[in-house]
């Protein structure tokens, strides 16, 4: 074939569209895209990165499997939630699609299949959670295969700014390049202009990678009212008496909520469940499913219900507590209609449980004390490597675990830290074969090694512990070849691994002011403190300033659907478009006890921390935490839960306590 390079261009296009519609129709049964769909799946079929900012339940999904069937090598799929991996798994095997996942529900013969299966090119999908490139033994069996194409799923995480910041995102670019990932597909619905910016900075990706879909659905009629808290499980009622067998969530803020409303709700002759994650497991998923089969109304969840939930018949979502964010909110009502139908999205608005929002902000603030405490431990590492088992570090500074891993980002960010790798701290295998067997099959440098191997690890009844220390004495290394072998006995059928106690090692930067970073440390974290705040007032008023719901969220991810002139767009079908005013209730800050019940509350705890010598603990912040009800890791150890006061405050406001604390905590 002798054609021009332009005539060339347009051949391959055409051929390269043909095979695409072919697989949409042939394997997922589609006769067309969704809105957005194509132009990602071509972007990434034609060697491209993509970044797809779609609303929820526009099928963002088919846009990474449909390219998986057509790419060589593997594509590999991060996903925040086990749920959200299962449900996407469900439906590709429904197409036939080849996809498995390696996680911590599956048996360890399981995940053994699954890296077998991907290795002789079995499987097209591998679905794993960010932490899982943490675990020793991925990362080594990741340099072993070919990847096509990375997936990152609810991108936004990636980003500080966005509303659902996860530390473990920020290095996923650098296990792009670890692993030699050619491309990269970032899929969220929930990012500002801001936040898609900041997701292409990170992968080095140019403006024309970034496809955007309206963010308005004309089937979802939104709407808001101001409703007084003791008034709120009436007008709940009514609302679902109203057409009381149409599938119905019902978003709550705290877990007691969840089932005391659900409990409401049946008493009252409507089929509900709670959901939420105090629940075991096998309740949570046994009340999905009875939900997604349609044998539960209405399901009132807190925000572990939704992620993943593909029901195409909801017909209404009902904020009974505000949401979290105007980003939580657009994600939420998004699973409401994804048939096309029209759907009703109510917020019953009122700011009595915005305390218990604000003071989830105030207890992921880590104190300066405990920024102390991390950069005490890291400046006494020795050689210039500092191992780090996450939890222990948390109970040590008393700093929770979402946000000292921010801490250690921001440590790595400064230049004080450089991740190295991560390994087991305790590493057993027992063998299930003879050891003379195992060693019999392997010749000349090999077979020493793995004398030396084993010799290195002698039986302790019936597991052998990997001391790495010895075996580098006896001249048995490096660690990478040992984990390598072992996993490769593992492979074989020949011995069982354990591995527990996963430990992060760094290398230390020597020579930083301790005072300094602090300073600056605890600077970012106050920073990000407020700007959580604001998210909340800038929720608030949303909901409150008289314009066009619709337009305003379509604004606020950069939508241009209502066009340059948003102030005056209607959409028709909202409350505010409707003339409903939405003035959203004060709520009702009660009287701070007196100092005798503040005694009362913290004279248990006091106690407690002096048995246990713990009371470099009992700080202005974590006594307010502890009567807030908010948990803190030095005070899980020793069950401070358990005492009276804890939580006796709790339905106040974090800044109030505080006051309140810092008036009677010196005369204790």
């Amino acid at each position: 074939m002798n054609l021009s390079p332009a005539a060339f261009i347009k051949y391959a296009f055409i051929n390269m569209n043909n095979s695409i519609q072919q697989v949409l129709k042939n394997r997922f049964g589609f006769s067309g895209f969704r809105e957005g769909q194509q132009q990602v799946v071509e972007q990434l079929v034609g060697g491209k990165s993509a970044v797809a900012v779609f609303p929820t339940g526009s099928g963002k999904s088919l846009c990474y499997q449909l390219p998986a069937l057509i790419l060589p090598d593997l594509t590999l799929v991060v996903a925040p939630l086990l749920a959200l991996i299962e449900d996407q798994l469900d439906f590709m095997r429904t197409k036939g699609v080849a996809a498995a996942s390696i996680d911590s529900t599956k048996s360890h013969q399981e995940n053994l299949e699954t890296y077998k299966a991907v290795k002789s090119g079995q499987l097209k999908i591998l679905m794993v959670s960010v932490e899982r490139f943490r675990n020793e033994k991925f990362r080594n069996f990741l340099k072993q295969i070919k990847i096509s194409l990375l997936v990152i799923d609810e991108a936004h995480c990636i980003s500080e700014w966005g509303h659902n910041f996860r530390p473990d995102y920020l290095k996923l670019s650098e296990y792009r390049k670890e692993f030699n990932i050619p491309q990269v597909l970032l899929l969220t619905a929930t990012a500002t202009p801001q936040v898609v910016e900041d997701m292409r900075n990170k992968f080095a990706l140019d403006e024309n990678s970034v496809f955007r879909t309206g963010f308005h659905r004309h089937n979802l009629h939104l709407k808001a009212k101001g409703v007084e808290q003791r008034d709120k499980t009436n007008l709940l009622i009514e609302q679902l008496k109203n057409n009381s067998s149409a599938a119905t969530i019902v978003y709550v803020t705290q877990q007691k909520t969840a089932d005391e409303t659900a409990e409401l709700c049946r008493n009252n002759g409507i089929n509900a469940a709670a959901y939420h994650a105090g629940m075991s497991s096998e309740d949570r998923s046994a009340v999905q499913a009875a939900f997604m089969g349609g044998n539960t109304d209405v399901i009132v969840a807190t925000i572990a219900f939704g992620m993943g939930i593909d029901k195409a018949d909801i017909r209404r979502v009902i904020h009974y507590d505000l949401p979290k964010s105007i980003e939580s909110y657009s994600q939420e009502i998004g699973r409401a209609g994804r048939d096309g139908l029209i759907s009703d999205c109510l917020v019953m608005a009122n700011l009595d449980n915005i305390h218990v929002l604000e003071n989830f902000v105030y207890g992921d603030t880590p104190e300066r004390t405990g920024i102390e405490c991390v950069l005490n431990e890291l400046s006494i590492s020795e050689n210039g490597r500092w191992e780090v088992v996450l939890s222990r570090l948390a109970g040590k500074s008393n700093i929770r675990t979402l946000p000292l891993k921010t801490l250690l980002v921001y440590l790595e960010m400064l230049g004080i830290i450089k991740p190295l790798y991560s390994f087991f701290a305790n590493v057993e295998f027992r063998e299930l074969v003879n050891e003379a067997e195992i060693i019999s099959r392997f010749q000349g440098e090999r077979r020493q090694f793995i004398t030396d191997l084993f010799n290195g690890c002698p039986i302790a009844k019936v597991w052998r512990k990997v001391d790495f220390d010895i075996l580098h004495q006896r001249g048995v290394q490096p660690r990478d070849r040992v984990m390598k072998a072992l996993e490769y006995f593992e492979e074989l059928g020949v011995i069982e691994l354990r591995t527990r106690i996963m430990t992060d090692l760094y290398q230390v930067n020597p020579g930083f002011n301790k005072e300094e970073i602090a300073d600056k440390l605890a600077t970012l974290f106050q920073k990000k403190e407020i700007a959580e705040i604001e998210r909340l007032e800038r929720l608030i008023d949303f909901f409150q300033n008289g314009r066009c719901i619709s337009a305003a969220l379509a604004q606020y991810f950069g939508d241009n659907s209502f066009g340059d002139n948003y102030e005056g767009s209607t959409c028709g079908t909202c409350s505010v478009c409707l003339d409903e005013v939405v003035d959203i209730p004060s709520s009702v800050t009660p009287s701070l006890p007196s100092k005798e019940e503040f005694y009362r509350f913290t004279t248990p705890l006091y106690a407690l921390l002096e048995e246990v010598q713990c009371k470099q603990h009992l700080s202005t912040e974590s006594i307010c935490r502890f009567l807030c009800g908010l948990p803190q890791p030095a005070f899980g150890s020793i069950r401070a839960n358990k005492l009276e006061g804890f939580g006796a405050l709790s339905d106040y406001r974090y800044r109030d306590v505080r006051e309140w604390v810092e008036r009677y905590k010196d005369h204790q």
